[in-house]
């Protein structure tokens, strides 16, 4: 049997932690409402993992994981995910969301039609709140077909969904922001 580790690491949104194999990493866990829930989720999902100190490539991720969150624009798609496991469909569904760099979104019917499947938008939505490995795999930046946030299975819901397309800058709706229009300012009066 493969060796399997976890480690936990401060982020700006909170506590989060990866785990790992010799296949790559295995699964991502964001924030929960306390330190010691987070830890349980992840050991529940991974209970052959064995928290470790992280190794030179693994901390490489965290390092990118923190910049991201706080900002960066990397887009993290060359980290090495091991897929074991996976369905055909969630492999491809997965391929095509690591594909959106930060700041842009997709809808959950634009991956499935980039798929070829274009009526299996719920399909896609049901992979997506599967994803093992969320922010490397940017779940969140897929969205209802309305520019809706849509369901998020991390902590939060949805609220946590909005957060990191908010640090990412990503507009999450059809209609322009307040930043996005251009208004013309009238010279002074009287002078």
């Amino acid at each position: 049997m493969t060796t399997q580790g976890f480690a936990f690491f401060d982020t700006v949104i909170g506590r989060c932690g990866l785990a790992w194999g010799a296949g790559g990493l295995i699964g991502v866990q964001l924030p929960e409402a306390t330190p010691g829930a987070a830890w349980a989720r992840l050991r529940k999902r991974f209970p052959d993992a064995v928290e470790t100190e992280p190794t030179p490539e693994i901390e490489v991720v965290i390092d990118r994981i923190r910049d991201l969150l706080a900002g960066g624009r990397d887009d993290l798609a060359n980290i090495v995910l091991d897929l074991e496991g996976q369905s055909a469909f969630h492999m491809r569904v997965y391929a095509i969301a690591r594909a959106i760099p930060p700041g842009e979104t997709s809808t959950y019917g634009e991956v499935a039609r980039a798929m070829g499947e274009p009526g299996a938008a719920r399909a896609v939505g049901k992979a997506l709140g599967e994803n093992p490995w969320p922010i490397v795999v940017p779940c969140h930046r897929v969205l209802g077909s309305s520019g809706s946030m849509g369901g998020f299975s991390a902590s939060g819901g949805s609220t946590t969904k909005a957060r990191l397309l908010t640090i990412e800058k990503a507009k999450t709706g059809a209609a322009p922001t307040l930043f996005d229009l251009e208004f013309s300012v009238a010279p002074p009066r009287g002078g």
